[in-house]
């Protein structure tokens, strides 16, 4: 009985020297890991504020920057949590690796968007608040992150794209140039004069200020079409004033030739009716047909 007391009093002797040994371990460790979680978060958002003060710095590569240095002070947390309990450097890189190798494989298009998002905010073809068409979804760019591009669309809507598919497709800009081009396209009838109608076009192009006088207005004559013959008025503005200038050519454009006395055709075809009965009566008369 004596020697069955004496080894529980080993027993719990043992698991009260475990218990305050692992103990204090496992308290330091969720300390670690909080305050690590908290200065991550910190530094994240000390540098994002700080990048912003700098007007060298692109705002695309801003946000990216903080994401890294917070996930590097996190891996770092990891580390020194760790290293409470006793794990060598050695076998902490190889878990670090053996793990990133299975969730490389497990995360296969995860990962596509992770370079994906490193090469759009490197190589940059389009920075935040430039107004984009990629794989024809269009908008104005909010944010790039790691794994998605986040749009603004034309009417307001909010979209989230992997970044495999922004970087996978085509990427149209079209607010890296200061500069686009408009043509507008209006028909006259084929009886009208299209000098005159020519004429107008330019007059009316040049008088307004929206337009650049470099590259000049042109006015040609661009389609012959089924009902009407087509001119192209074509002419360049800052983005600033293309779209507004873009509506009031179009308006313009209609009274301009109309009042230089050309029409705009409607679409029309012409058609000749032939007598069935006629035809059906040469052919009886036909000798070689009635044969």
């Amino acid at each position: 009985m004596e020697q069955m007391s004496t080894e529980l009093d080993a027993v719990v002797t043992t698991l009260s020297a475990l218990a305050v040994t692992y103990g204090m371990a496992v308290l330091g460790a969720i300390a670690i890991l909080i305050g690590g979680w908290l200065v991550a978060g910190w530094a994240e958002r000390g540098v994002s504020r700080a990048l912003g003060r700098l007007s060298s710095i692109d705002p695309t590569l801003r946000p990216f920057i903080a994401s890294i240095i917070r996930y590097a002070i996190i891996i770092l947390t990891v580390v020194i949590v760790l290293g409470q309990f006793g794990v060598q450097t050695a076998s902490i890189i190889a878990i670090l690796g053996a793990a990133g190798l299975a969730i490389g494989l497990a995360l296969q298009g995860t990962l596509s968007n992770v370079a994906a998002g490193i090469m759009l905010l490197f190589l940059r073809p389009f920075r935040v608040g430039d107004f984009i068409d990629a794989g024809g979804r269009a908008g104005s760019v909010i944010h790039v992150s790691l794994f998605t591009t986040e749009l603004k669309m034309a009417d307001g809507v909010y979209m989230s794209l992997p970044n495999s598919q922004v970087w996978g497709q085509a990427i149209t800009n079209y607010s890296r140039n200061p500069v686009r081009r408009m043509d507008v396209v209006v028909g006259i009838a084929y009886d009208d004069d299209i000098d005159a109608a020519l004429t107008a076009l330019k007059a009316m192009a040049d008088a307004d200020d929206r337009v650049l006088k470099d590259p000049a207005a042109q006015t040609m004559v661009t389609n012959l079409g089924e009902s009407s013959v087509d001119i192209t008025l074509r002419i360049w503005a800052t983005l600033g004033d293309y779209w507004n200038l873009r509506w009031d050519m179009i308006k313009g454009a209609k009274l301009t030739v109309e009042a230089a006395g050309c029409s705009i055709p409607f679409p029309q075809r012409d058609l000749h009716l032939v007598d069935t009965k006629q035809i059906a009566v040469k052919v009886i008369d036909d000798p070689k047909m009635a044969g």
